[in-house]
């Protein structure tokens, strides 16, 4: 019989602390809903006491959704855990996540406390939660740097105070396959009651083995892994969700299952990528567009005769269809909306489908051939209707040998602005005509250009991060003219100031 291994995904905490990357409360209700769907155990809402604005999505997150578990994160503050608790409060299975550092480096620096105390206000913590929910899971932030014999003692203690699954982290990404697996096996076998509660791994992948140390985790015992959509996060991100469930998919041996409907993992990666504007890279494992490309003379010769050749995983098994319905400008409402059911985000409001038509159809008229790209980015750019400040037209002379010019207009809450410039390039260009009508001392930290699919009439998306008054901006744009992507995304950036 196969053991369950319960899916933790952290896309809505751990993973949106990606910079520039940030969801609001409905963006978030849409991705756990889509997270329902796939099949996630646990869904890792927010950090509550952090800001009113994560708050405020747990609660809503908690009435989205039926059956997974909702989880809270919290320090071992008892401030936290109420506030956790407050903002769980309509969720049909609840979860507090409590937790402290316990490597030598953490105890002295972060706390300048000592090995028995944070024992102590470890249980404490666990303790204080238990009176509020009955699964309260414990994390040992930085486990992967903790010494294992003293790891043990503190995971011994929190599941005698009632901790329900002990989370251990590598939380720099610092461990090696076998390290962190032998940590993991060191726990099972030296804990009395451990088997009382779950082990869980929450692996980061600085050094490119989240997945690795996560999987190894799995063989030694561990039976839930933390894990994001597309593998996002701080830093080099988190353990890849798609690569645990399909390297478990195609290793049936190993007799672990999880919960994961396997065909909605690319329309949840299409989703998750798409609202936070964040690319995918190319070649990433399973979601990647290059995933079940095939360059190689031999490659393609040995696919054409037997698809197992070389690929182990069946497009179709993560939700890839091949044979996507081609939208063009002759398409209808109805092929719309199916092609956005397909990619994750369902639209029932007529008169917000009815825009994104229209928006459609002018894209339509500029390109032969829409993608699921495309219609990603125009279902999920924000629309420039409720901003203070709007581009109303762009008009640049460029190329070799001739200076580049450019006038551009804008619409400021309703007044009229333009201005012209010249400039090292169209977009160098357009922006210092920018400037001349937004007059703030604005600094281009960041100016990232990818093209979504491919051809010369393809969409560009432009991200980009400004700096103003200290603080670090990031702004979005996307047209199939990269000059006109460019300014949107400036314009994106000066919308989000504090004060325009």
């Amino acid at each position: 019989m196969s053991e369950r291994l319960f899916i933790f995904d952290t896309t809505l905490r751990d993973g949106e602390q990606v910079p520039g990357c940030q969801l609001n409360t409905i963006e978030k209700i849409q991705v756990a809903r889509q997270l329902e769907q796939l099949g996630v155990d646990i869904i890792e809402a927010g950090f509550p006491i952090s800001s009113p604005g994560d708050f405020n999505s747990v609660i809503e997150i908690s009435k989205a959704v039926t059956w997974p578990t909702i989880c809270a994160l919290t320090r071992a503050v008892q401030k936290d855990i109420d506030v956790a608790a407050e903002s769980l409060q309509y969720a049909k299975h609840k979860r507090i996540h409590t937790g402290i550092g316990t490597s030598d480096s953490h105890i002295k620096y972060k706390f300048n406390s000592n090995r028995e105390e944070i024992i102590e206000r470890a249980v404490a913590a666990v303790k204080y939660a238990k009176r509020y929910v009955e699964d309260v899971e414990f994390y040992a932030e930085d486990a992967g740097r903790t010494d294992n014999e003293y790891l043990a003692r503190v995971v011994e203690a929190v599941i005698k105070a009632g901790a329900t699954v002990v989370n251990i982290p590598d939380t720099t990404g610092y461990c090696l396959p076998a390290e962190y697996g032998e940590k993991i096996k060191y726990l099972v076998e030296h804990v009395d009651g451990i088997q009382n509660a779950i082990i869980s791994t929450h692996c980061h992948n600085d050094l490119g083995m989240a997945t690795a140390n996560t999987f190894s985790g799995v063989i030694n015992g561990a039976r839930q892994v933390e894990v994001t959509v597309n593998g996002i996060g701080e830093r080099a991100g988190n353990t890849s969700m798609e690569e645990i469930a399909m390297i478990l998919k195609c290793h049936k041996h190993l007799n672990i299952d999880t919960n994961i409907n396997t065909t909605k993992i690319y329309p949840t990666s299409r989703m998750v990528s798409s609202l936070m504007n964040m690319p995918v890279q190319p070649n990433k494992a399973i979601v990647g567009r290059n995933a079940f490309a095939h360059s190689s003379g031999i490659h393609q010769d040995g696919v054409l005769k037997n698809v197992q050749t070389y690929e182990i995983i069946d497009p179709k098994d993560i939700g890839l269809d091949d044979n996507s319905i081609v939208l063009t400008a002759r398409s209808g409402r109805a092929a719309l909306k199916y092609r956005l059911h397909v990619n994750g985000l369902e639209i029932d409001d007529e008169e917000k489908l009815d825009k994104l038509y229209q928006k459609f159809l002018k894209l339509a008229d500029q390109k032969k051939e829409i993608t699921d790209a495309d219609i990603l980015v125009l279902a999920g750019a924000d629309t420039a209707e409720s901003r203070a400040i709007k581009l109303d037209f762009l008009q640049v002379t460029t190329g070799m040998g001739v200076k580049s010019v450019a006038s551009i207009g804008l619409d400021i809450s309703g007044q009229k602005f333009e201005a012209a410039s010249t400039g090292n390039g169209p977009v160098d260009a357009a922006i210092k005509a920018l400037k001349k009508i937004i007059l703030k001392q604005m600094t281009l930290k960041e100016f990232t250009i990818q093209a979504i699919s491919k051809g010369s009439d393809d969409v560009g998306k432009v991200h980009m991060q400004v700096e103003y008054d200290g603080q670090l901006y990031y702004g979005f744009g996307a047209n199939t003219d990269i000059v006109t992507a460019s300014v949107e995304a400036y314009i994106d950036c000066i919308n989000k100031f504090k004060k325009v």
